[in-house]
């Protein structure tokens, strides 16, 4: 049976630019702002859906669970991106926070034909990642309507993993094989179906609200600082030093000196210096904090 895609709100025409293809360039930017600016609105109307995918990530690291994000196109690629950055952002292991795209890593740089079509594929990759019940899967498509999201969300479930579906349509095929639905209507895209546009804008500030609220969450954070950056080069050993003399109100070099004592560890190193202990002793504050730096130092 043959589907009309122009009955999705993704697929359908925008009033507001049909006639983008006569308009110069500042117009063709105007355009674009006037629309951009509604995708922050859109996202604000579905914050209480994006609460819900928050706190079953949340549980899930508690868990020892992994939040697994999972599309195809834009969408695998948006998860993707947003995977990576954890690590050197709050220290994780790579694995705890991964992205799955439809046609495998290549697919990341070059289409791969089809692959989004095949439902068991999703399926495939999430068996190949050992999926287990402690896990939260979110499936991303702007269509909502995507075979490899379906497949890998209906396997999900099949075995208590908690699961997300993210999408652009009211009533979302996805959505219907998910724990919580976040369907964020953003409109017509300025050219029409090209969702890497306003819904493409939408679901990374999504997928970035989900991850870093729960990284914050599990203690990641002191106020709005990153204390848990990874130090892997100069330029996050600078930020490092920054944020513990932000915390400590200590000398550059009294910071250096601590965070190198702390094995590049930024909570180590701030707890050492506020509660005057060695790194053994920062480190058992720090567990018996579960982590949360303010505890560890308030005792």
């Amino acid at each position: 049976m043959e589907e009309n895609l122009e009955l999705l709100t993704t697929e359908s025409r925008n009033a507001d630019s049909m006639q983008i293809d006569t308009a110069n360039a500042t117009d063709i930017l105007r355009i674009m702002n006037e629309q951009d600016q509604l995708v922050a609105l859109a996202v604000k109307d579905v914050l209480p859906e994006i609460e819900t995918a928050v706190q079953f990530v949340f549980r899930s690291f508690q868990n020892g669970g992994r939040l697994l994000y999972l599309g195809a196109g834009t969408s695998g690629r948006l998860g993707i991106l947003d995977a990576v950055e954890c690590p050197p952002t709050f220290s994780t292991d790579p694995g705890m926070v991964q992205g799955i795209m439809a046609g495998g890593e290549g697919a990341f740089i070059k289409a791969v034909e089809g692959a989004e079509d095949d439902p068991e594929l999703g399926v495939s990759d999430l068996k190949a990642l050992e999926l287990t019940k402690y896990d939260t899967v979110i499936g991303i498509a702007a269509s909502g309507r995507t075979p490899y999201v379906i497949g890998a969300l209906r396997y999900a479930r099949s075995i208590g993993a908690k699961t997300v579906a993210l999408s652009c349509n009211k009533n979302a095929a996805i959505s219907k094989e998910a724990d919580q639905a976040i369907e964020v209507i953003v409109g017509p895209e300025v050219l029409t179906g090209s969702t890497r546009l306003k819904s493409g804008s939408a679901h990374k500030m999504i997928l970035n609200m989900i991850s870093t609220s729960a990284m914050i969450l599990l203690g990641k954070a002191y106020e709005n600082l990153m204390v848990d950056v990874h130090v892997s080069n100069q330029k996050l050993k600078e930020r490092a030093i920054g944020i513990i003399r932000k915390i400590t109100g200590v000398s550059y070099e009294m910071a250096l000196e601590t965070l190198e004592k702390a094995d590049l560890q930024v909570k180590t190193a701030i707890v050492m210096i506020k509660t005057e202990t060695t790194k053994q002793e920062a480190e058992k504050l720090l567990a018996d904090a579960n982590g949360y730096v303010k505890i560890a130092i308030q005792g």
